[in-house]
């Protein structure tokens, strides 16, 4: 019988050679499905492709991805929630006006999107709102929008700039505390510091210097706010994911349903944002695969430690996962886009209780 670390050895080879494999075979329409895009300006997709292909712990399987993408287009799919019908934005959990103060109020919104679980078993933070019990990203949405029906000004950049601790813990009092507070504390105080001191107060000033264009604000984003630079080194390589910054786009494309201050070219250039909710929903249905010493750690919910390998790689195959996803999906004549992908499986992640635990990992990032 071989001694575990052998076979842990032996595993990561197969596995190894596995992707090496993939990478070389031309299984979608005879092209490389880690084929790059011919446009690829947030180099998200080229920086995490080499995680990918390097990687010794998470692997695609490309086969899980042609029967999901087939699952989802079929009438009445083999998985309840199917349908190609998405809701794109939740008017009743966030707060707009159709003005600039919607804009501002978006980007306090995912300057502050990141890490909503709770401890190994101990209860998450949720509130009450109009008779709802709610946790996780809509609590944080609902509770900034009820801090305006409060009359306290999110959207007011001096506002943000000096906003107490005890402020920010007033606006998202509920049950429990919400993690990381001062994280948040210190991220929305830079939204209205960079605001102030770059863009006259007003994200639309932002918008109108990124002309409008996903890619632009995107990196404009992540260069003049700092807490949005979501970048990670990778045996030497630099890797982007932007997580927040492309949300941040999405969000107000939702949020002004494309037209106005969410009217963005090159749109479609966004990819998945990788969180942990996806990755699970993607191990549930067997796209994605781990390493038995990280599917071990992730299902004891032990803690992943940001900017690890393994916590890289899981970001990496659910951008690329869910990349191939998305061509599948175009192969068999059902376009979407990679935020479309993602809030597909985003919202099949709100029903979790039959998966196995998400990664664990504390950061500002997602």
């Amino acid at each position: 019988m071989l001694p575990l670390s052998v076979k842990s050895e032996r595993i990561k080879q197969e596995r190894g050679l596995h992707m090496a494999e993939l990478l070389l075979t031309n299984d979608f329409d005879d092209e490389d499905p880690y084929l790059l895009p011919n446009a690829d300006a947030l180099a998200v997709l080229s920086s995490t492709r080499e995680v990918v292909e390097q990687g010794e712990y998470v692997w695609i399987d490309i086969d899980r991805v042609k029967l999901l993408a087939h699952q989802w287009i079929q009438p009445g799919g083999e998985y309840r929630g199917a349908s190609t019908t998405l809701p794109t934005w939740y008017e009743q959990y966030h707060f707009h006006d159709g003005t600039e103060r919607t804009v501002n109020w978006i980007l306090a919104l995912d300057a502050m999107n990141f890490c909503f679980w709770a401890e190994k078993d101990q209860a998450r933070w949720s509130i009450e709102y109009q008779g709802e019990t709610l946790n996780g990203y809509l609590a944080e949405a609902a509770a900034l929008k009820r801090a305006v029906e409060e009359n306290i000004p999110l959207w007011d950049a001096a506002y943000l700039s000096t906003i107490s601790h005890e402020e920010l813990a007033h606006i998202f009092r509920g049950e429990q505390s919400i993690p990381l507070l001062e994280q948040r504390l210190h991220n929305v105080r830079e939204v209205g510091r960079v605001l102030l001191e770059r863009y006259n107060g007003q994200f639309i000033n932002a918008i109108g210097q990124a002309e409008r264009n996903t890619v632009k604000l995107v990196l404009l984003l992540a260069q003049d706010f700092p807490s949005f630079n979501d970048v990670v080194l990778y045996r030497d390589h630099l890797v982007r994911f932007f997580k927040r910054a492309q949300i941040c786009v999405a969000d107000l494309h939702g949020s002004f349903g494309g037209k106005s201050w969410g009217a963005f070219s090159d749109f479609d250039q966004l990819t998945a944002f990788a969180d942990y909710k996806l990755p699970q929903v993607l191990r549930h249905f067997g796209v994605l695969e781990y390493h038995p010493t990280l599917a071990e750690r992730i299902d004891n919910q032990q803690l992943l430690e940001a900017g690890s390998e393994e916590e890289v790689e899981i970001r990496a195959a659910t951008i690329w996962a869910c990349e191939l996803l998305r061509r599948e999906m175009i192969r068999q004549d059902h376009p979407v886009t990679a935020a479309e992908i993602d809030l597909r499986l985003w919202l099949l992640g709100q029903n979790s209780s039959e998966m196995r635990p998400y990664h664990r990992t504390r950061t500002i990032y997602y």
